[in-house]
């Protein structure tokens, strides 16, 4: 007899803070704005406004900010039975910096965060979130410690052996790593474990040295045989490979974009969102430009906003604004 599947998606990950720029002070001092973040949680959480089910297993520290995360996270209907609270160790923070170009650069407070200081044994204690879910997501920023890296591979483990679809995301932040080659090799091995795989043009660079993306990604697939892989180049759109089908969709330019932190998460979760309602092997051409149309505009939405985990719009807005655009 088979596991009940009672989640549609549990992910591991980090958990944090995004202090984001809002403002300057009357002293002329920058203005930060807390907003609760961390990747797998805002898959989650964009997931959960689409009226899936979700859990999420991580470490904040048992602190102002990791209460924050848990209550704010939890507010979204997110399962937090997972998350592990640390009492020696605080809460992992980003403040991230709007360059003029439009990109974001990131500092990390972070040796250590407790998100890194997730355990095996911790993850064991939560086995039955993994056990019980139809798709299994996570990046590699939980690979970059040797934990909390264990942490991730016992994960994965589980959820082989449960059945569940393996969905990850590279979602590469260089100064986290020791080196590249680090990184190189840790995103290799989640491109060796995954069934669905969301990868961003840098990232398509920096794993295989190609600036022409669409060999880059074919070197991808050919390596590692990914059943269905979407490639997202900002603005400029998307692309999904699913058994020889290539499908394209350009993306939604908003005139009302404050900063794109979170849009590669939102985009991840429609993505997963569309997997759940056709399953894994359910897709063909026209289903490739539904999900691929629906997960940029969901992605240019959420650029409206400032943060990711509590701002996601549901699935009545991005239609909305898909029928707006005239697409």
């Amino acid at each position: 007899m088979g596991i009940e599947k009672k989640y549609d998606v549990t992910a591991l990950g980090e958990l944090l803070i995004d202090f984001t720029q809002n403002g300057m002070s009357e002293q002329g001092n920058n203005l930060f704005e807390a907003n609760p973040g961390g990747a797998p949680c805002n898959v989650l959480a964009m997931l959960t406004k689409a009226g899936r089910k979700t859990a999420f297993i991580g470490k904040v520290g048992n602190d102002m900010f990791g209460r924050l995360l848990k209550q704010r996270a939890g507010g979204e209907g997110i399962d937090m039975t997972g998350l592990e609270m640390d009492d020696d160790v605080h809460t992992t923070l980003a403040f991230v910096e709007k360059l003029p170009n439009g990109d974001r650069d990131f500092s990390f407070y972070r040796k250590p965060g407790a998100d890194i200081m997730l355990t095996k044994d911790e993850v064991k204690a939560h086995a039955d979130l993994i056990e019980g879910a139809k798709i299994f997501h996570i990046g590699t920023l939980s690979m970059t410690d040797d934990e909390v890296e264990k942490a991730t591979k016992e994960a994965i483990k589980i959820a082989k052996k449960a059945g569940c679809i393996i969905s990850f995301d590279p979602n590469l932040r260089p100064p986290l790593w020791s080196s590249e080659e680090k990184a190189k090799e840790k995103i290799a091995w989640g491109l060796g474990q995954c069934d669905v795989l969301k990868i961003s043009d840098n990232e398509i660079t920096f794993m295989t040295g190609e600036e022409d993306l669409d060999k880059g990604i074919q070197k991808i697939i050919d390596e590692y045989k990914i059943p269905l892989v979407f490639a997202t180049y900002g603005p400029d759109g998307s692309k999904a490979y699913f058994k020889g089908i290539e499908a394209f969709e350009p993306g939604f330019i908003n005139p009302n974009t404050i900063e794109t932190t979170g849009a590669g998460d939102t985009f991840c979760a429609s993505a997963l969102h569309h997997v759940l309602k056709y399953g894994l092997d359910g897709f063909d051409e026209a289903k490739l430009h539904e999900l691929l149309t629906f997960a940029n505009a969901a992605a240019s939405l959420v650029t409206t906003k400032k943060g990711a985990l509590c701002v996601m719009p549901t699935v009545d807005e991005v239609e909305a604004y898909i029928k707006e655009s005239g697409r």
